[in-house]
């Protein structure tokens, strides 16, 4: 996942989001120059991410949970994101793919197509 992670860094950042990491990918994306800020887990104290989200603090939720601890973080924090209507994305190919929609739609170059167009121009 980390190559994937440093993608959708990458490109948020060009973008002039600021970025809340929690520790370990707070670490990874500072030895790869990216800057972000550490925000806490739910089980680690307060004030963690669903503090960030209620207090609208975080606009885009990018959450791509593994382990049992984890898994407790992942039912407040996405019912904390539908209750304040923040996005929230699950897959890191999700986070791409909306770090490229930013992007096309701040260069003016969206546009409305059907499915079946995008998949004949991948084909």
């Amino acid at each position: 996942d980390r190559p994937a992670v440093l993608e959708v860094a990458k490109e948020f950042d060009r973008l002039g989001f600021k970025i809340k990491a929690t520790n370990g990918t707070h670490q990874f994306l500072a030895e790869h120059g990216i800057e972000s800020e550490k925000i806490l887990k739910m089980h680690e104290g307060r004030p963690n991410i669903v503090d960030g989200i209620k207090n609208k603090e975080i606009q885009l939720v990018i959450n791509t949970p593994s382990g049992k601890l984890s898994t407790y973080d992942d039912s407040y924090i996405r019912k904390a994101a539908i209750k304040f209507k923040v996005p929230y994305i699950t897959t890191l190919a999700a986070a791409i793919a909306a770090a490229k929609g930013i992007t096309a739609y701040r260069k003016g170059k969206s546009s409305v197509r059907s499915l079946q167009d995008y998949h004949a121009e991948i084909q």
